[in-house]
């Protein structure tokens, strides 16, 4: 972690990421364990394992501002914006459910693509090779 003060626009966005990404990491347990458990005897807990534990990876990145973390805790983000995607078309009776984790997952997805850029630019990082010269 850098102690390199992090910039106005920088911090707007790794609010904004770590918003979505809380909001998720409580959505989830509340979604499947209490408002609206699988059926078919399926265990809650299993679903909810299933979907909580993908979110449990960038936990340390996220609470120590890594733009690595949240570089790659992106693609997480698109797995929730497939599931709700899903949901508001297959499921009718989870509109709202889906409609929320759509909103959480995009705010997380947003967050994460512009806090990374933006911090990763303030401490000189970069995924580039440097050209060499043709002299």
């Amino acid at each position: 972690m850098s102690t390199q003060p992090i910039a106005k626009k920088t911090h707007f966005y790794q609010i904004i990421a770590q918003i979505g990404y809380f909001s998720l990491l409580l959505l989830v347990p509340l979604w499947h364990l209490y408002l609206s458990p699988p059926g078919f005897n399926i265990n809650p807990w299993l679903i909810t394992s299933i979907w909580l534990i993908p979110l449990l990876f960038p936990l340390r990145g996220i609470l120590r501002k890594d733009p690595y973390t949240f570089a790659w805790c992106g693609f997480i983000a698109l797995i929730y914006i497939m599931h709700s995607t899903i949901i508001l078309y297959s499921e009718p009776s989870e509109v709202l459910l889906a409609s929320i984790e759509l909103f959480f997952s995009s705010l997380f997805l947003w967050g994460c693509i512009y806090f990374a850029k933006y911090r990763g630019i303030e401490l000189g990082l970069s995924i580039r090779k440097k050209k060499k010269s043709k002299h």
